[in-house]
């Protein structure tokens, strides 16, 4: 279903949404980040990326799993903490982000569904606005098979007009967000289509920055894996994480048991993201560490991305946002790594 739909009334069709929590990306401090929107007439159409992507939202940085505690005659009481099914629309979200989101879907399926993960992500409506220009100059979707008119894991997309949006409803969830407010939306004129295909045209030719040979990176890596190569690329890494923090598909996560001071039998077992840039992320209990410096741990995030990934799912984990160039404090830049392992001993 395509539609129609003026800026002027955006927002009422925000307003119509009462019975859904509100996400959408909001400057907060000289940042934009997603947060729950307070004022329906304060999104914005027009922003760079997030800083943080959405994920944080399906899957948060931190999160209880269960409580636990001693009782008398009963031993250790055991109460789980899944997140409540509470309906959840996420306006703004960039296509590389929507694709981020299918990959962890990934991660959290298969032989085990997380729960955790699936509570959330099940309550999600993502309606997701296409790139008329890069948001940031370090955009490489196209290189990850991406496309900043991509509908992949997306409920709705949005393609801004100027006036209006072009409204495509993909999914059922996102037929159910338009029929909230059908009163708002209007036909689609003709000559819409081929206005869209001509910006998303001009969009792709905006994206300048590429990986080259994108599918001979996976066997390259295999085969530099034990190269000075490494050494040389990690040099300036200063173990921040801000690389992994900031990504859209990292999903790594440790487990901790936060106790009473006043109690070792009761406490609360936590769930936060953990880093592969930090040195004790591999620590074995034995003290042994099979990744003890900067260069194998640099290697361990390129190979997640565009091998070890590429080997089980036949897909980067990799959706060519940029927030890792963007936001890297020493100038770490993903894309110009890349291309360096192709051209490495060549």
């Amino acid at each position: 279903m395509e539609k129609i739909l003026t800026k002027q009334t955006f927002p009422q069709w925000i307003e119509k949404l009462k019975s859904y929590t509100i996400y959408a990306p909001v400057k907060d401090e000289g940042h934009w980040s997603y947060e729950i929107l307070e004022d329906a007439a304060s999104i914005s159409p027009e922003y760079p990326n997030a800083v943080e992507s959405p994920k944080k939202i399906i899957f948060p940085q931190r999160e209880i799993l269960f409580d636990f505690g001693s009782q008398e005659n009963t031993g250790v009481a055991v109460n789980e903490n899944l997140p409540a099914e509470q309906p959840t629309v996420i306006f703004g979200v960039r296509p590389c982000d929507a694709k981020a989101l299918t990959l962890t879907d990934k991660v959290f399926s298969g032989d085990f569904e997380d729960p955790y993960y699936w509570k959330r992500r099940n309550a999600a409506v993502l309606v997701g606005l296409a790139c008329n220009t890069p948001p940031s100059p370090n955009c490489f979707c196209l290189s990850v098979n991406g496309s900043p008119f991509s509908k992949e894991g997306l409920d709705v997309l949005l393609t801004d007009l100027g006036d209006a949006y072009f409204v495509e409803v993909l999914t059922e969830k996102g037929e159910q967000l338009v029929g909230a407010a059908g009163n708002l939306f209007s036909d689609t004129p003709d000559k819409t289509k081929s206005e869209v295909k001509k910006l998303r045209t001009e969009a792709e030719k905006k994206i300048t920055r590429q990986v080259k040979d994108a599918d001979r990176i996976p066997a390259k890596l295999k085969e530099i894996f034990d190269e000075p190569f490494w050494e040389d690329e990690a040099l300036g890494c200063i173990r921040c994480g801000i690389c992994t923090y900031l990504c859209p598909t990292c999903h790594c996560f440790d487990i901790n048991d936060e106790v009473a001071s006043n109690s070792p039998l009761k406490g609360k077992r936590v769930r936060t993201w953990d880093n592969c840039q930090f040195p004790d992320f591999t620590m074995h209990s034995s003290g042994h560490n099979p990744r003890p410096d900067k260069a194998s741990r640099l290697r361990q995030r390129i190979s997640h991305k565009y091998n070890y990934f590429v080997e089980l799912y036949n897909e980067y984990q990799c959706t060519g946002c940029g927030r890792c160039i963007d936001k890297c404090p020493v100038g770490i830049d993903i894309i110009e790594v890349l291309n360096k392992v192709n051209e490495y001993g060549a």
